[in-house]
Order: structure tokens, then sequence, then C-alpha cells
């Protein structure tokens, strides 16, 4: 069914063929240090997160791959990996015309997986709205059914995710505020509780007040706040609370 929909919708848009596959696209790496951790081998964590993102033809994609080592672990392991790999499908791209209503400036097919070590494999899938606010860059909304991919993992339910970003100029470079927030509001298994991780950065443009307008957006400096009620939907109610510092470059 998604196939005869796909060709239905470039019969109708022809233009597309002779548009790039690729709009725009980015690659960063980020490093952090933080903190008062929670339900890990240390409360003290590097993190160092590669991901890109980007535009193409029939909607849009976010990767990250996070290397975490646990610093002054107290035995047990030292390092893990988490990520998620997200691609969405733009009604507006496809049908080559505009669909939104109000603020909502587009909508898509989201899709989301979940990968790492341990059972934390899960597919997401749903509804994405693009929204056209007042000071944001961007700002996205997606709602997502949790399809947990193995028996151990008992996250199945349903979860929204605004995803966001703000430019506020500086003298002749600016701070960037974006972020995303993830909440598991309803829950299919009794042993997994609801819960909320809300994951914004703070952070300054150094490349351009350093190096002038060649490098803008290049190196920024900041803070990541991270707040999780429930983390991990465990249900002894851990509610995470902390900082990191840190670095960005993008290529």
């Amino acid at each position: 069914m998604k196939k005869i929909c796909l060709c239905a919708a470039l019969l109708l848009s022809p233009q597309a063929f002779s548009e790039p596959l690729v709009q725009w696209w980015d690659v960063n790496v980020t490093a952090l240090y933080g903190q008062d951790y929670d339900l890990a081998p240390s409360d003290k964590q590097t993190t160092f997160t590669l991901e890109t993102a980007g535009g193409w033809k029939y909607g849009d994609w976010f990767v990250f791959q996070d290397f975490i080592n646990f610093n002054g672990h107290n035995g047990g392991k030292d390092n893990t990996t988490y990520g998620e790999i997200s691609t969405r499908f733009s009604a507006g791209k496809i049908l080559g015309k505009p669909v939104g209503f109000g603020p909502v400036t587009d909508l898509s097919l989201a899709l989301t997986f979940e990968e790492g070590e341990g059972p934390v494999e899960t597919l997401l899938y749903g509804v994405g709205m693009d929204l056209k606010l007042p000071y944001f860059t961007y700002f996205q909304l997606n709602t997502y059914r949790r399809d947990a991919q193995n028996s151990a993992n008992l996250s199945d339910g349903w979860q929204l995710t605004p995803v966001f970003r703000m430019d506020i100029p500086v003298g002749n470079s600016k701070i960037v505020f974006d972020g995303f927030i993830d909440w598991v509001f309803a829950a299919d298994e009794d042993g997994y509780k609801e819960n909320i991780h809300i994951n914004p950065q703070i952070k300054y443009d150094l490349g351009a007040t350093l190096f002038g307008e060649a490098k803008k957006d290049k190196l920024l400096v900041g803070i990541e706040y991270d707040y999780w009620q429930n983390k991990y939907g465990d249900m002894a109610g851990v509610d995470q609370n902390t900082y990191s510092v840190i670095a960005q470059y993008h290529f």
C-alpha cells in the first residue's frame, strides 16, 4: 500500500524528479561531561555523540549514536552505546503542495528505531507535524506508537516528542537553544512506568566570535540539562536531574 501511494503522489508531482535527492545535510560531533546520572555503573559520564540530520526530496532524517563512558565506575561495565535512527516522509514534499492548517505547515509519517546494548530495541511509528511558532527556528511535534522488539523490553505504549530550536542573536554571534522532550504518556505493560525525558541544550556560537562569519555554526559550547522522571520507566520511580558541559563541532 505504501508503494502505491508513493507512486501516485509522484505522478501528481512530476517536478519532483528534477529536484536533488538530498536538499541539505549536517554532521556534527559533541563531547559531554556530567555527573549525578542515575541507574548507571557510575554517576559521572563522558559521552561522545555523532549526529547527522538533513532534508531530502521526500522528507527529512535525524540519526545519532552515543558512546558513553562511566567515569570512575565501581565494578561492572565501564562503557555502553545507544542510538536512534529517525526519518519522516513529508506529505507536502510527496504531494508537491502545502499540507497544513493554522500553525501546522506540514504533516509526515514519522518513523524511529531505538537501538543499543541490552533489551532496548524499539520501533516507533506515527504522525509528525511541523509548526510555525513565534521565535522558534523550527518546532516539530511527533506522536508515536512504541513497539518493543523483544520480550524483555516492556516499553510498548504511546509517546509524544516535541523537537525545537531557537536562534538568539548576540553581537556578531548567537545563542542556540534546542532540544527535545520524550513523554511516554501511556504504557501497555504493568512493569513499565510512564515517564518524561526533558533534554534541552543552550550553546554559544564560539566559532563565529573567534574566527568570524566563515566559522559561523561550526564550534558551539554550552550546557545540557537532563531531567528524566521515572528514568527508563523503572518501577522504582527514579528521577534523574543533571547537567553536562558540552562542546560541539559541525563539519
